[in-house]
């Protein structure tokens, strides 16, 4: 951080507009006891600022409401969590002021919190899905759709998937039993996908334009993010989810599950992105704004929430 904001001014900065925004947004002034938000972290790293930003606003709108926050332990990818990260995670979450009701830790009537041990009900899921006809095995890999012909990117930045496999048949891969492959949901090409963003206002997307086929199923045989999310945010009884803005097109992908599943989605509140001194958006990667190592260096969560709003 040599040379540029530190990770307390660059928070101030970036949040001055949030505490605007969430403090004049009229379903704050709504009192809803029935409202439950959530905080659903990935111990795949060191929570930092950014995560900090959106899970403040997640417990802002719970309070506001009168209602309840759910933590949730986002532990699937195996290829990436550390078990290390969850308790520093617990301990980081605590440290800065964030309280939760229900959670892996405290326990509560959604349970299990932690997405490692809900395996049936993705399960079941999958087979819902299957059985109505929405899925079809895909053996591409990454670098088969990144090589694909006319396969554009998406409005996140992803190759779009071009189809190749629709025709297959599960039938066809149990003769070649060692043939790893996904299971991707069938888009309707052209559908629109719309739905009203509590921050960002209408929002619409279309199928096969926008976003392709995705994968909800994968070939280490866990659910992709998009499956397990709605799963066990319908599950969880979750009335808004409340995330950074880079998940609006996730959200197009979710409301069609939500619809296959004959399930209610949540309210959606998107938050914009925080980024660095260089206009890059947080992630993973810095360490140095890492809440651990902020409080590693002797800062108060009470200087870093400077001008945010009250929880």
């Amino acid at each position: 951080m040599a040379g540029g904001e530190s990770g307390g001014a660059i928070l101030r900065r970036e949040f001055r507009e949030w505490a605007r925004i969430v403090s004049v947004n009229p379903q704050s002034a709504i009192r809803n006891p029935q409202y439950r938000g959530r905080l659903a972290p990935s111990p795949t790293g060191l929570l930092h600022l950014g995560h900090a930003r959106t899970f403040w606003v997640a417990q802002q709108r719970a309070r506001t409401n009168g209602g309840k926050l759910i933590l949730r332990n986002e532990d699937i990818d195996a290829r990436r969590f550390r078990l290390e990260f969850v308790t520093q995670m617990l301990e980081d979450l605590r440290w800065f002021g964030f309280e939760w009701q229900e959670g892996p830790d405290r326990g509560g009537p959604c349970g299990p919190y932690s997405q490692s041990e809900r395996q049936s009900f993705y399960l079941n899921a999958l087979e819902k899905l299957r059985i109505a006809g929405f899925l079809y095995p895909c053996t591409c890999s990454r670098s088969d759709i990144r090589n694909a012909a006319r396969a554009p990117h998406g409005e996140d930045d992803e190759v779009i998937y071009p189809g190749t496999c629709r025709g297959k048949q599960l039938s066809t891969l149990n003769s070649q039993p060692s043939t790893r492959f996904n299971w991707r949901f069938r888009v309707s090409d052209g559908e629109v996908v719309s739905f009203t963003d509590g921050n960002f206002g209408p929002q619409r997307f279309v199928a096969g334009s926008d976003f392709g086929d995705f994968v909800v199923w994968r070939h280490d045989d866990v659910p992709a993010y998009q499956l397990a999310c709605v799963v066990d945010d319908a599950a969880m009884g979750i009335t808004e989810v409340v995330r950074g803005a880079d998940l609006l097109l996730s959200t197009a992908r979710q409301l069609l599950l939500y619809r296959t599943l004959n399930l209610t989605p949540p309210r959606f509140f998107h938050c914009e992105l925080m980024r660095d001194e260089q206009g890059k958006r947080l992630a993973k990667r810095h360490d140095a704004l890492s809440l651990r190592a902020l409080h590693e260096q002797g800062n108060s969560p009470e200087i870093l929430r400077g001008g945010w709003p009250a929880g």
